[in-house]
């Protein structure tokens, strides 16, 4: 069943919270700023992660040094899963915030 817009939207922002905890506990040195619905995550090089949501089509885009990815909430599953491949949000987030850092850091449940 498609998403509505409110449950998108709310499931964008508990994701979006989730990052942020995640981050927020970690040993990485990197600034997160969220504002419109857009969270940029800052390294310490200058690199960005950007994740915004795209409500026309209902999926969580995410930019970065290494490229762009789509994302598709998965009922079944619970996740947001990339549209290219079925990887979880969580598992990108973990390779490029590694890439991008340095460091690695886990997004469990992501």
């Amino acid at each position: 069943m498609p998403l509505n817009s409110s449950a998108f939207h709310d499931l964008v922002d508990d994701v979006q919270q989730q990052i942020e905890d995640i981050l927020d506990d970690s040993d990485l040195d990197l600034d997160i700023e969220n504002s419109g619905g857009i969270l940029t995550l800052v390294f310490t090089d200058g690199s960005q992660i950007i994740l915004s949501r795209q409500e026309p089509l209902k999926q969580l885009w995410v930019a970065a040094r290494q490229g762009g990815f789509h994302f598709d909430y998965d009922t079944d599953s619970q996740r947001w899963l990339c549209s290219n491949e079925q990887r979880s949000l969580g598992q990108w987030l973990a390779t490029l915030c590694q890439q991008q850092s340095g460091e690695p850091v886990d997004f469990p449940g992501l």
